[in-house]
Formats: C-alpha cells, structure tokens, sequence
C-alpha cells in the first residue's frame, strides 16, 4: 500500500486480480458493493447481492472476495490510498508556519465535506471500531499520515525533538479522527463548532504555541 512503511502495512485479505479483464470484473463488484452500502449499510449488504447487481456469478465474487469483510477491507484500502495522495500533496510545498494553517485546515475540511456526503466512508470508518484487523488498517494509516505532517514539521522546527514530533503529530491524527467521528454524530451546527475547535487546538499543538 502506498505511503504506509512495510513495517507498518496489514496484509489484504483479498485475491488482487492480474489481467484487466478480472481488474474490471473486480471494479464493478466493487462500485456495486459501495452503491449497496450507501443504500443499506455493510452490515445489511449480502453477497449475493453483490454479485447480481455487478453482473457476475457469485463464485467469481468469491475467486476475489471470499466473504464481506473482505469487500469492505479493498474500499478501505481504495480510501486510504486516495486520502493519503490528497495529504501527501498538500503538505508537500508547506515551508511556513501560515502555509501549514492553510493547508491544514484545509485537509480538515475536506475529510468534513467528505465524511458528511459520503455514506460510505462512513460506514467503512465505523466498522474499523469492531474489526481488529481493520482497526490495524487505520492505524498504519494514521502513521503514514503523520509522517507527512512531520516531514513539515521539522522544516519549520528543525530544532525540535524528532521523536516528540513524530508522537504529536501520530496524536494529532488520531485525535482528527476521533473528532470527525463525533463531528458527523451531531447536528451540523454543533459539528461545524467541533471541527472548528478541533482545528485551533491541532495547529496550537503542531505549531508548539
């Protein structure tokens, strides 16, 4: 997975399809899962339904997929994978203090907009919670997320304790996570409050105010 260290990667348990063939009959399971997630639920979505709204017999689903969990796991890692090109990108250029306040929170706001317009990640990002392995997914995740915000912070602190920054910013992610949880648990109102609160107190912390 790109962007996690080896060390740090979980491994999938999915077969990954080698001709374009299978890659596309993988695509349309996989478009057909997340269109029955965002309907029902993971918890709800059967195989089989899978499998007939993709257009595929049951026993190819199960040559890539070999029940549900493993149909969610390929959309946690198509959004990890996705997230983690967006922050890579936007920290990339970050070489001062008001650069970092600028992209920070605005990699805040778009997991907000995405976290709110999105069932599907939502249900994905709920499940980690009850799913040991996926929970490991997140985790490795989180590190390789933090690692980009602490490639920013020693250019702008290079005075600051290595390790120190690399646990601040593991925490600062963590805690984003815990706060877009609850941010999207809640009315909009008091979410847009949360998210906003949350922002000031990660950038106090990155920042070492």
């Amino acid at each position: 997975m790109e962007g996690i260290p080896a060390n740090e990667q979980v491994a999938s348990p999915r077969r990954a399809p080698t001709q374009q063939r299978s890659r596309e009959r993988v695509e349309r399971m996989l478009a057909a899962a997340s269109a029955l997630i965002a309907e029902q639920g993971s918890d709800a979505m059967r195989m089989g339904e899978v499998a007939e709204r993709a257009g595929v017999s049951i026993g190819s689903l199960y040559q890539f997929f070999p029940d549900k969990r493993a149909i969610v796991w390929a959309l946690a890692e198509r959004y990890t994978a996705e997230s983690q090109a967006c922050i890579s990108a936007t920290l990339a250029d970050v070489s001062d203090a008001e650069g970092l306040r600028r992209a920070f929170s605005e990699l805040v706001d778009i997991y907000y907009r995405l976290f709110l317009a999105e069932p599907v990640m939502r249900d994905i990002w709920s499940g980690t919670q009850a799913d040991k392995a996926l929970r490991q997914l997140e985790l490795a995740d989180s590190r390789a997320n933090a690692a980009f915000l602490v490639a920013v912070l020693k250019r702008l602190r290079p005075g600051a304790d290595p390790v120190s920054l690399e646990t601040t910013a593991f925490l600062v992610w963590q805690m984003g996570e815990a706060a877009m949880r609850l941010a999207i648990s809640v009315d909009r109102e008091e979410g847009d409050r949360l998210v906003a609160v949350y922002k000031r107190m990660a950038l106090r912390e990155l920042l070492g105010e």
